[in-house]
């Protein structure tokens, strides 16, 4: 379900390269892959059901926000025979003065995430082999979250970059072919059944050092960069709208991921913001990017 978008085409190229047989049920706006079965429709209309009479090894689902979008999905196919892979969300989490945040952590019922943790119970209950993932923020050639491009606009831009406080919250990226990996190698591993795991970078960096990070990968010195400190007292900390991170300090511990797949992220920060500067978003860039919310806070 996807494989056209940032995380299902990764993957998908992932998989490819493991000589699996593929289908892929998309809209099909976007360029299609090579060497797939294509199913175009919309999930959520009666184009779903161009999947019955068809069965699965494995389905993953990459673009599934509810539990009732999951459930219709497999009511029409029945369980895969192997492994339901599934893309959930870190953003699940309530907030918490503990960090790292676990798998056991609470979640925040008023999460705007709130169906993907309600499919992981539903999956649970249902008794469907699965495995879940839970990122924090996802980065990479593809991104269509404006996260890695919202800096560096405004770096290349010259523009004062609004910044928290002081920028000392910390927050966790992850790259898109690091989780791409781990759930490919998911499927070779019988412990990871009916799991569901944080996944994401290994460390975690402050708001002012992500920045940092940014100016270099723009080919940049960061002592050049303006940084506006405002007060985000006032403003929704998950909103991400004047700030493209939520605006409290966000960490996850990925040891069990990295214990139970013999796996751990391969791709520095830095070097995947260089990447993805060189390979996306100089092809990509918006020429008239819009900091009209920046006003708000810079004047300007």
């Amino acid at each position: 379900m996807g494989g056209t978008r940032f995380v299902g085409k990764a993957l998908l190229g992932k998989l490819q390269e493991q000589g699996h047989d593929l289908t892929i049920f998309t809209r099909g706006v976007n360029s299609l892959p090579s060497n797939v079965r294509h199913i175009q429709g919309d999930r959520n209309g009666d184009e779903i059901e161009k999947l019955n009479g068809l069965k699965f090894d494995v389905i993953i689902d990459s673009s599934g926000r509810t539990k009732d979008q999951t459930k219709k999905v497999l009511d029409i196919t029945g369980p895969p025979a192997n492994r339901f892979l599934y893309v959930s969300s870190a953003g699940i989490y309530a907030d918490s003065e503990t960090l790292p945040l676990t798998e056991d952590s609470k979640v925040d019922l008023e999460s705007r995430h709130i169906g993907k943790a309600e499919t992981e119970n539903w999956l649970r209950l249902s008794k469907v082999p699965f495995t879940s993932f839970r990122p924090t923020y996802i980065y990479g050639a593809g991104n269509y979250n404006p996260i890695e491009k919202w800096f560096f606009e405004r770096i290349l831009n010259d523009r004062p970059i609004p910044i928290p406080n002081e920028g000392n919250t910390i927050t966790q990226l992850g790259h898109v072919n690091d989780l791409a990996e781990a759930m490919s190698l998911s499927l070779e591993k019988e412990v990871s059944n009916n799991r569901i795991y944080n996944c994401s970078g290994k460390k975690a960096i402050t708001f002012r050092g992500l920045i940092y990070s940014s100016a270099l990968a723009c080919g940049k010195d960061p002592n050049d960069i303006k940084l506006f400190s405002f007060d985000p007292s006032k403003i929704d900390k998950k909103a991400r709208k004047i700030f493209p991170l939520r605006l409290n300090h966000f960490f996850t511990d990925i040891s069990l991921i990295e214990n139970h797949l013999n796996w751990s992220p391969r791709i520095e920060l830095n070097e995947g913001l260089r990447e993805s500067f060189q390979n996306d978003y100089l092809i990509n860039k918006n020429e008239k990017p819009d900091f009209s919310l920046d006003i708000n806070l810079i004047g300007y």
